[in-house]
């Protein structure tokens, strides 16, 4: 290795002087051949030493090790008007909607499910003869002030209980039979065209399906932790000789190197302008409230953010579900209504220009079974919250008869592409032609969730 380097640094031929570790010494050695020959240097990197090969060859300081960065191009300025936020909480295992929004004057509710069902009255009232689960306390101000919207009976066009098929249909935005690839979110991201480099984000440790395509969004689980890393902290040295190793590269490598420094600059400046940990601004402990908590510094700092998709998961509640006083919905439904407070009280004035939809790729069986809980179903609920948004229960709704089941569960009245094809275009201003490019083959029919 000693000779492959030995004549890198024009004026240190022991290239291993130049930095702390060997890593960062033959990082610095590579960036400052480039300088020194930056006229000829097709004729400097002849000699068997490129550029991409250090950077792939194991010498290269590793971007955010578990983040993965793939922005191509930062289109614009931080601090450019965002003109409105999608975020999208997918709640992960097939919620059960009846006990999040519950028909509380429906006869039906109590004969088939006689130990679990909410009773009225624990229920915070809503409309149309529905209540909210009492966990959701903390969005009561939202309610009262009527941005906050619900629908029942949402689902996909496929009856399915499989979580899987369930969630890619919702994700890709189609029927489950369909061959799209991309999601749809990355379809929307398409038709809103250039944006900052935080335009699309997913937050956490899983990349939604809803943004994989051509997009490219940046993942993260926190502004501090999106850093170059190295060992020995990542000098300003070997983030100075990084940018200029990635500078000029005719490869998308160089692109995505030089994206991912801007976007790691940039993350740690927003996480500087709060000091306060989530939990001291009133988001509950976990992952989710500090995905909340990073979504709210990155809008109110103005970064451009379009669309931004949160996961938590827990609702394949088969056993045990509980009751009001304590068990698993309420305790999950209380981890949900403290970080969305939370994000709109943070969020203050900028809440007006944001918009929160959650989803979940089914809904559960009517009947209670054995065990206390709930099986795999058909239509569940979706909740909407933030600016622009028209407070109340929208959508179709026709009871729990018998004769409206299908096949015991809640019928899909309300196609889950009618909610968000109206979403997307009052909060982000897509036309209906554009709505219908990310949901292909679907004409929208709004149901009125959005002022």
């Amino acid at each position: 290795m000693r000779d492959t380097f030995a004549s890198l640094h024009p004026d240190c031929p022991d290239w291993r002087r130049l930095g702390p570790t060997q890593a960062d010494a033959a990082l610095r050695a590579g960036a400052a051949a480039v300088v020194a020959d930056a006229e000829d240097r097709e004729s400097q990197w002849s000699r068997g030493f490129t550029r991409r090969r250090l950077l792939a060859g194991g010498l290269g300081v590793g971007v955010a090790a578990t983040q993965l960065v793939t922005t191509r191009v930062s289109w614009a300025a931080p601090g450019a008007a965002p003109g409105g936020t999608l975020i999208v909480v997918f709640l992960r295992g097939g919620m059960d909607g009846l006990s999040v929004l519950v028909p509380a004057d429906d006869p039906e509710l109590l004969k088939a499910r006689p130990s679990i069902a909410v009773r009225a009255a624990s229920l915070l009232n809503l409309q149309r003869g529905f209540g909210m689960h009492p966990a959701l306390a903390p969005l009561v101000p939202m309610m009262t002030t009527g941005w906050l919207a619900a629908v029942p009976a949402v689902s996909t066009p496929d009856l399915t209980r499989s979580h899987f098929q369930a969630q890619d249909c919702l994700e890709r935005g189609g029927a489950a039979k369909s061959s799209m690839q991309s999601g749809w979110l990355d379809r929307v991201l398409q038709e809103l065209g250039p944006g900052t480099t935080f335009r699309g984000l997913g937050l956490g440790t899983r990349m939604s399906r809803s943004l994989l395509g051509s997009s490219n969004p940046i993942m993260l689980s926190s502004l501090k932790d999106f850093t170059v890393k190295g060992i020995d902290g990542v000098a300003p040295q070997t983030l100075a000789a990084l940018k200029t190793l990635y500078t000029g590269i005719d490869h998308p490598l160089g692109v995505q190197g030089l994206d991912a420094l801007q976007a790691s600059a940039q993350a740690q400046g927003y996480a500087k302008q709060q000091e306060k940990p989530a939990k001291e601004r009133g988001y509950p402990d976990g992952e989710f409230g500090a995905s909340m908590a990073t979504l709210a510094q990155l809008i109110k700092a103005k970064a451009g953010v379009r669309v931004a998709t949160v996961d938590l998961g827990g609702w394949d509640m088969h056993t045990d579900l509980g009751t009001v006083d304590g068990g698993d919905m309420t305790n999950s439904l209380k981890t949900v209504a403290t970080a969305l407070a939370a994000f709109a009280a943070e969020l203050g004035p900028e809440l007006d220009n944001t918009t929160v939809v959650t989803m979940s790729e089914f809904g559960r069986r009517v009947e209670q079974n054995a065990n206390s809980g709930t099986d795999h179903g058909h239509g569940g609920v979706a909740l909407v919250l933030g600016g622009g948004v028209k407070g109340g229960v929208h959508g179709k709704w026709e009871g729990l008869a018998p004769g409206v089941l299908d096949q015991g569960d809640v019928p899909g009245t309300n196609d889950y592409r009618d909610v968000l094809s109206e979403i997307v275009m009052r909060r982000l201003g897509l036309s209906e032609a554009q709505a219908g490019k990310v949901f292909p083959g679907w004409k929208p029919a709004p149901l009125g969730i959005m002022a």
